[in-house]
């Protein structure tokens, strides 16, 4: 905001919230127009975390890319992966294995749940429930847990692979899970006792930050911030992808649009998010985890090491840096990742690297609507209400 559009001879005061506010979590940054302690304007100024991570998939190929995808949203990674696994898949026109699609969905919703975890219990530390933040956290420890198991690393996975993943699940893998979906219940239990009906929590989230059904969709919302809205969308129902059609589970929504109702909702989608891993893990099909493609998947270390024709694809597709050649086209795909609509626009021009990739990332969109969520709100209020929206702020600058 430039000094010659202030009114100097007002009470207003100009004060950065950020980059460096403890309850931004991330470099964001907002010039609040205040008089007194209350919101005249709400600017947010974005690109503090700007990676370049569309400029870098020009140069590295379709596999390559995907452990880029791990630092977008970094609190919900294989979400990412998945998503841009699907996007190139769709583009190839081919179709991965019904093991590889469950497992896809499995480690999917572990993923969303981890993400809500987090959300839900920096919200709540911020707002001064820290007992929540460490019920919730020791929760996601044991995910971070699976996830290593899994694919051998916590945070950033890489776990997908064009055409299917990394590897298999490992053995005992699926008992683990089974023991944290039915022990997840006790602790969201809990935490529910511990704010649901707390007035300081109530106080701090009810009629604050309220956005209607039909302004979250002009804005642009996507995932619980338009589903607290009143409005029942989710991709992995309106449009499934990766056998999302097989499962039951509801769609949870609010009445209200405001923060306590953005809470209830990411809450109750945990809950879901276990329906459908229990589901999953009961019927996990058998057979491979990737296509039957030797020019498109990559040989496994074992092929590599004991036949000269693993060795040859490995050749092929590393040594001589050619990947697998995508036919010339563009093609959008969108996933339901746990802020919204995670979309990859990708555009080949028959080279090993996409051409273009642009990625719609849903904490951009969610983040519009807070200017007006914060016009006219209590200095107070700019936490409850940017908590309720979960911005990543490696998502949101790309």
């Amino acid at each position: 905001m430039e000094e010659k559009d202030l009114d100097l001879q007002t009470e207003k005061l100009v004060l950065n919230f950020g980059p460096q506010h403890p309850s931004t979590h991330g470099t964001l940054r907002i010039v609040m127009e205040l008089s007194g302690e209350v919101a005249v304007k709400a600017t947010p100024v974005i690109g503090y975390l700007h990676t370049g991570f569309e400029k870098l998939s020009e140069h590295l190929d379709y596999n390559q890319f995907i452990c880029v995808t791990d630092r977008m949203n970094y609190l919900s990674p294989l979400n990412n992966n998945i998503g841009f696994a699907i996007a190139v898949e769709k583009l190839l026109g081919i179709e991965v294995p019904k093991r590889a699609q469950y497992i896809r969905v499995i480690m999917a919703e572990l993923s969303r749940i981890s993400d809500h975890l987090l959300s839900i219990g920096a919200q709540a530390l911020d707002l001064g429930a820290f007992t929540v933040f460490l019920y919730f956290y020791e929760e996601r420890e044991k995910l971070y847990d699976l996830f290593e198991w899994a694919a051998g690393s916590r945070l950033t996975t890489t776990y997908t692979r064009i055409g299917g993943l990394m590897r298999d699940l490992p053995e005992g893998f699926e008992d683990a899970v089974k023991k944290f979906y039915k022990d997840l219940p006790k602790v969201i239990k809990e935490v529910e006792i511990l704010l649901n009906r707390n007035k300081i929590w109530l106080g701090r989230t009810r009629d604050i930050g309220v956005v209607s059904g039909e302004e979250a969709v002009n804005y642009g919302l996507t995932g619980p911030c338009l589903r607290a809205a009143n409005v029942e969308w989710d991709i992995r129902k309106m449009e499934p992808y990766s056998s999302y059609d097989e499962f039951e589970f509801d769609i949870p929504v609010g009445e209200n649009g405001d923060v306590y109702d953005r809470y209830l909702v990411r809450m109750e989608e945990m809950c879901q998010s276990m329906r459908i891993i229990e589901q999953a893990v009961e019927n996990l099909p058998g057979g491979p985890v990737d296509i039957d493609n030797p020019k498109v998947r990559i040989p496994k270390k074992d092929e590599v090491y004991n036949t000269m024709e693993g060795l040859i694809y490995h050749f092929e597709i590393f040594m001589k840096n050619r990947g697998f050649i995508p036919p010339v086209g563009e093609v959008y795909s969108s996933t339901e990742a746990p802020n919204g609509e995670l979309g990859f626009f990708i555009v080949s021009d028959g080279e090993r690297c996409p051409y273009r990739v642009r990625i719609r990332p849903p904490s951009l969109f969610n983040y519009q609507v807070f200017p007006m969520m914060m016009e006219g709100r209590m200095l107070s209020d700019a936490v409850a209400i940017l908590e309720s929206l979960n911005i990543i702020a490696g998502e949101l600058d790309r």
